[in-house]
């Protein structure tokens, strides 16, 4: 594994899955679980750091294809507005339990933040590759 991929699997990927792990284990330790086990807020948390990271490595990152830059751009764009939305709908969920469905939520937000993973990943890899050749 390349050493840009490296430095993106512990800067980004670790520190961004921090609320979910601490989270888990506050729970682990909980004599009375009164907060839940997974929580979309997290999820989102982690979804616009790999976004946020994508956007940043992406406009500092030399590549001759515009196009591409452009394109993955535009698709973190979207997922930040996604991930608006849901945490929006979490917040929704906390302070009125009967309006939105917050597991619904949660499970949406942990399979965005996979879908994300994945983005994330090819970028990664794409710039690792190129960087690799220079």
């Amino acid at each position: 594994m390349s050493n840009v991929k490296i430095k993106w699997l512990i800067y980004t990927v670790l520190v961004g899955l921090i609320p979910v792990f601490l989270r888990l284990l506050i729970w682990t330790v909980l004599q009375k679980r009164t907060m839940d086990f997974l929580n979309a807020a997290d999820f989102v948390a982690f979804g616009l750091i790999l976004h946020i990271s994508n956007i940043n490595e992406i406009e500092h990152f030399n590549d001759p294809e515009k196009s591409w830059k452009t394109l993955h751009n535009g698709i973190s764009i979207a997922f930040i507005s996604f991930y608006s939305v849901l945490f929006a709908c979490s917040l929704l969920g906390e302070s009125n339990p009967g309006l939105i469905n917050v597991r619904s939520i949660t499970y949406f937000s942990i399979g965005l933040s996979f879908i994300s993973f994945l983005i994330s990943f090819i970028v990664y890899d794409r710039i690792s590759k190129i960087e690799h050749i220079s």
